[in-house]
């Protein structure tokens, strides 16, 4: 008969090897060398950034000028491309024919104001021949009615002589403010139909507005904005990358949203006392970001990013911690951190390409650790998530 033999493990037995294998992975862990990296102190700064939207450059007052009478062009009175005050003659239509017409209109004003006096002492002689009875009721009543008419006769002049007058006065078009008028569109000669003849363009230009679209998350952001701007809410960029140097306000927000686009027009107002800004130029306006102030800041080249989340690693004792952080704007070379970050931490610049949570580090100088090319690749998710000053 075979003899069986049991193996009884005591319970201290069994922890014992559970220990030996936990040791092991510890003592592996343990058995690693410190990784060399170099640290920077996460520091509180001034962080003032802009959103920037684009924008077109408009005349906050622009007038095409067209013909409200018909004839030939007999007059042009301005040089093209420069300032005309308000008031001042631009085209003159051919006159003749409305001179005469308003000649003629005054004459028949002066006829029709010497019938209405003809027709009121005849009403007069004869109410007084009446009292005499020495005329018939009849022959009065018919002298009011010839009084009635020669009064509507007078109203019927005046209003042709304000009619003439009118048309005289459209056949000289004058410049309807004080703006910079462009190049004409007719010649001397040049026969004009009214309402359909373009003669010209003027358009102001000190003020002068900016036009950008915004989306209407942002509505409540430009109501705040228009009561409560200062000089360095806005700023303007040229197309040639220089800053233009005033301040703007808002002037206007469009009455409503586009519904098609989710979208709503706002114009801010600009000083042009230089004659910088022109009609239609285009231009981006960077609008001071409302978490703009003090906050922590630290090198960009700290940031990892994994599956859309940043990490960084800070440097606690002689280990390394990875932390989760909510990023703000970039700025240059550093980067504003929302959460995650307090001011003093230490936190890994250099060198965490290969760290894990909890990895041991010893701090080298930078120059002593190899190129961070693998690091920028890492980094290169992140670029595209901040926006830049």
């Amino acid at each position: 008969m075979k003899k069986i033999y049991l193996c009884i493990i005591t319970p201290v037995a069994a922890m014992a090897l559970a220990s030996c294998g936990g040791n092991k992975s510890a003592q592996q862990n343990a058995a690693l060398p410190p990784t060399p990296v170099s640290v920077a102190t996460a520091r509180e700064g001034e962080a003032v950034y802009y959103d920037q939207y684009q924008g077109t450059v408009v005349a906050l007052n622009s007038v095409e000028l067209r013909a409200q009478v018909s004839g030939y062009i007999t007059g042009i009175f301005f040089k093209e491309g420069e300032v005309v005050q308000k008031g001042k003659p631009l085209y003159e239509i051919d006159r003749r024919k409305y001179q005469a017409a308003y000649d003629q209109a005054q004459a028949n004003v002066v006829t029709a104001q010497a019938n209405l006096v003809k027709a009121q002492k005849d009403i007069d002689r004869y109410n007084m021949l009446l009292k005499q009875d020495a005329v018939a009721r009849q022959t009065v009543d018919n002298a009011e009615a010839v009084y009635a008419a020669a009064k509507s006769q007078v109203a019927v002049a005046k209003a042709g002589l304000e009619s003439a007058s009118t048309d005289l006065s459209y056949s000289v078009i004058k410049a309807p403010f004080t703006g910079r008028i462009g190049i004409s569109q007719v010649k001397l000669g040049a026969q004009v139909t009214p309402g359909t003849t373009l003669l010209n363009t003027i358009s102001s230009e000190n003020p002068i507005g900016v036009d950008v679209v915004v989306n209407e998350q942002d509505i409540s952001r430009f109501y705040k904005l228009q009561s409560h701007a200062t000089d360095s809410t806005f700023r303007l960029v040229l197309s040639d990358n220089t800053i233009y140097n005033k301040p703007g306000k808002i002037f206007a927000i469009d009455r409503g949203v586009n519904n098609q686009t989710g979208t709503i027009k706002v114009r801010v107002q600009f000083d042009n006392s230089q004659d910088v800004l022109k009609d239609g130029m285009s231009a981006a306006l960077k609008v001071l970001n409302d978490d703009s102030g003090h906050r922590v800041i630290i090198p960009y080249r700290a940031v990892t990013e994994q599956m859309g989340e940043f990490f960084v690693f800070k440097q606690q004792d002689t280990i390394a911690l990875q932390k989760k952080i909510t990023l703000g704007p970039r700025l240059k070379d550093s980067v504003v951190v929302m959460d995650g970050v307090t001011t003093g931490d230490k936190i890994i610049t250099d060198g965490f390409q290969r760290l894990r949570d909890s990895g041991r580090v010893t701090l080298v100088d930078p120059s002593q650790l190899p190129a961070q090319g693998a690091a920028s690749g890492k980094q290169g998710g992140a670029a595209g998530q901040q926006k830049k000053q």
